[in-house]
């Protein structure tokens, strides 16, 4: 009997060993321990070690009344870090950061109004073979997106029956929100987020995509960052809270990398959590060492910002939008794998973050919206998408 109940505490050992080790695995604690220079990024496999030592002291040890008081503490450790555990996960520790009440800074949209004078649409060099006289669709979208589907209306909608109302830019978070709400007839964004897709399923809505382009998610530093290239592994290594200096990618006087995000739902955020992130959880925005750093409230302006000197901040968003919408000159994109988001680099698929963007309407397109959506993954329509500065869905 005695042999019988050895086998079953190393049985229960290995088993809390295992599990332990497939969490910290599944999270990359294993792979990345190295990388891990911080306190808040090793919270959570001190956690989990807590787990798997403290178990195995509850399985081995003497449970009598003089050791009673010894094994219910180290029960409520393990309890307590089990519970911590996705807190942890997500750096999430902190009751104030700073924040700003102000609206976000964007660029201006006003320069790609359909039909105004000197808009910067991009222009076919012959008449659309699709015209809507009547009943036009109503067409929202993410910001960086605007000067396509507002040039796709300029090239297809009938002046004299084209009205503001008709093209409207409330960005991603909005433009899926009209979109479930029965307001808008197609919106032009990247991915649904999986709030938003379960949104529209409680909704009832049934969210369609047709992909029409395609575009590269970029990450970006100041001018002064001696950082060029980042590998993969080393940005999901930041935005999971594994590294937090700059020390670790070889830059001494980097001092804290200050990490920047955007709101949740936004097409950028939905971006890092399905294109870079995949399962791996986000840790929150950690405080900034000062508020003066929240600067205009925006992550194209943010990530140039001085800290003691240096330039500390990273970002992403999307080429074009960086690059032409709303650029900041003293930013730099930097190559991912050693591969930098250049036209021909998104083309031939060898820049690794490239992704579609989409035409969403709520249920299979109808009407003039299908008439609409079939031309732009024409020629003529993927030429507008050509030049306005996106990559072709049919290249």
């Amino acid at each position: 009997m005695k042999k019988l109940f050895i086998i079953i505490r190393i049985i229960l050992t290995l088993f809390v060993w295992v599990i332990c080790g497939y969490v910290l695995n599944k999270y990359e604690y294993l792979t990345q321990f190295w990388n891990v220079d911080n306190i808040v990024g090793m919270l959570p496999f001190a956690l989990m070690l807590t787990v798997a030592i403290g178990t195995t002291i509850i399985i081995w040890a003497k449970h009598t009344k003089q050791h009673l008081s010894i094994s219910v503490t180290i029960s409520l450790a393990v309890i307590l870090s089990v519970l911590l555990f996705p807190t942890a996960l997500k750096g999430n520790w902190w009751i104030n950061t700073t924040t700003s009440d102000e609206a976000e800074a964007m660029p201006d949209l006003s320069v790609y109004t359909p039909f105004a004078t000197d808009s910067k649409t991009a222009k076919l060099d012959e008449r659309a073979t699709l015209k809507l006289d009547d009943n036009l669709p109503i067409l929202d979208g993410a910001t960086a997106l605007y000067p396509i589907y507002a040039a796709f209306a300029e090239s297809v909608y009938n002046k004299d029956a084209y009205s503001h109302e008709n093209v409207l830019c409330t960005n991603t978070k909005g433009a899926y929100e009209a979109l479930i709400a029965g307001e808008r007839d197609v919106i032009f964004v990247a991915g649904a987020s999986e709030q938003q897709k379960a949104i529209a399923k409680t909704a009832g809505a049934d969210l369609h995509f047709t992909p029409i382009g395609r575009e590269a998610f970029v990450f970006l530093v100041g001018k002064e960052n001696p950082v060029d290239n980042i590998t993969y592994q080393q940005l999901r290594n930041i935005y999971s809270g594994k590294t937090a200096y700059w020390n670790t990618f070889g830059w001494r006087d980097g001092g804290k990398i200050i990490a920047f995000q955007r709101p949740e739902n936004s097409g950028s955020q939905t971006g890092l959590q399905q294109i870079i992130m995949n399962n791996l959880p986000i840790q929150v925005p950690q405080p900034l060492p000062d508020a003066s750093l929240i600067g205009t409230n925006s992550l194209m302006k943010q990530v140039s910002v001085k800290w003691n000197g240096v330039q500390p901040a990273i970002g992403y968003s999307y080429r074009f939008y960086a690059t032409t919408m709303y650029a900041n000159p003293d930013v730099k994109l930097l190559k991912v794998n050693g591969i930098s988001p250049s036209i021909q680099n998104i083309q031939n698929s060898t820049y690794p973050f490239v992704g579609e963007f989409y035409a969403v309407t709520n249920k299979e397109p109808t009407g003039n919206t299908k008439l609409l959506i079939d031309w732009i993954l024409t020629k003529q329509g993927q030429e507008i998408i050509e030049k306005t500065g996106y990559v072709s869905i049919m290249y």
